[in-house]
């Protein structure tokens, strides 16, 4: 009898976005292989070459890139972020100064 392993979602500190460039992927499961987190998996389509691709799961996503670093043909973007939204602080007069320096370059240009 086999048991079918489950990839549960949990909370992550890491969490990254993996794009491929589905056009040139050729399918070679080397990154589906490199996935610690089960993230990846082979698509039923196929892309305009004809070969099925890439397609991945983020939720599953830590940002290691270790799929990006095994493409042969580098078609891997891993995008990665703390989990944490960031709270940016805009100073009210940095925003006038660059307001004034955007105004003047305009009268210099008109």
């Amino acid at each position: 009898m086999e048991t079918a392993k489950s990839k549960t979602v949990r909370e992550r500190k890491l969490k990254g976005k993996v794009v491929f460039d589905i056009q040139k992927c050729k399918g070679c499961e080397l990154c589906i292989t490199a996935c610690k987190e089960g993230g990846l998996k082979l698509s039923e389509k196929l892309n305009s070459k004809g070969y099925r691709y890439i397609i991945a799961n983020n939720d599953l996503c830590t940002g290691c890139i270790n799929c990006a670093l095994v493409c042969p043909d580098a078609v891997i973007t891993v995008y990665r972020t703390d989990g944490k939204k960031k709270k940016i602080d805009v100073n009210t007069d940095d925003k006038k100064k660059e307001k004034d320096i955007i105004s003047s370059i305009l009268k210099e240009i008109e």
